[in-house]
């Protein structure tokens, strides 16, 4: 099983809008989310789409280095999250000499990227008859 990540840091995207972009990938497979962000409307769509690209060149980097077969097809987005960076304070003349506080937030994003875990049925049958009740007094 290959895993991989990918994070950028301290991008000028907001994290709620950026939320929304990385629920429509959750779950998918890698190719289909590339897709997805390509035609998607939102601003946050594209460095989310640079970021599943670079978690699959790693994914393949990682696959090579272990000597591992990898088919980028059995990629898919097993987790996407995003948290809040740092917050670029402005100010912003107002009327009557007075200053509002303009917040420029930033995200923090992160891309898993893995192939489906193949369990073998004889491995999972035996596990399931080791199970030992507990001597009762």
């Amino acid at each position: 099983m290959v895993e991989s990540i990918a994070r950028v840091r301290h991008i000028r995207v907001t994290p709620q809008k950026a939320r929304r972009v990385v629920a429509l990938i959750k779950g998918k497979q890698a190719q289909e989310a590339l897709a997805i962000l390509k035609f998607a409307p939102q601003s946050a769509s594209e460095p989310i789409a640079k970021l599943v690209a670079a978690a699959i060149a790693n994914a393949r980097v990682k696959a090579d280095k272990d000597a591992e077969y990898l088919d980028e097809q059995d990629l898919y987005v097993a987790n996407a999250y995003v948290d809040e960076g740092t917050t670029l304070k402005r100010f912003r003349p107002r009327a009557q000499g007075r200053a509002f506080q303009i917040k420029k937030r930033t995200s923090h994003i992160t891309v898993v990227l893995s192939t489906p875990e193949v369990a073998d049925a004889s491995t999972s049958s035996a596990t399931a008859g080791t199970k030992t009740k507990k001597a009762s007094k």
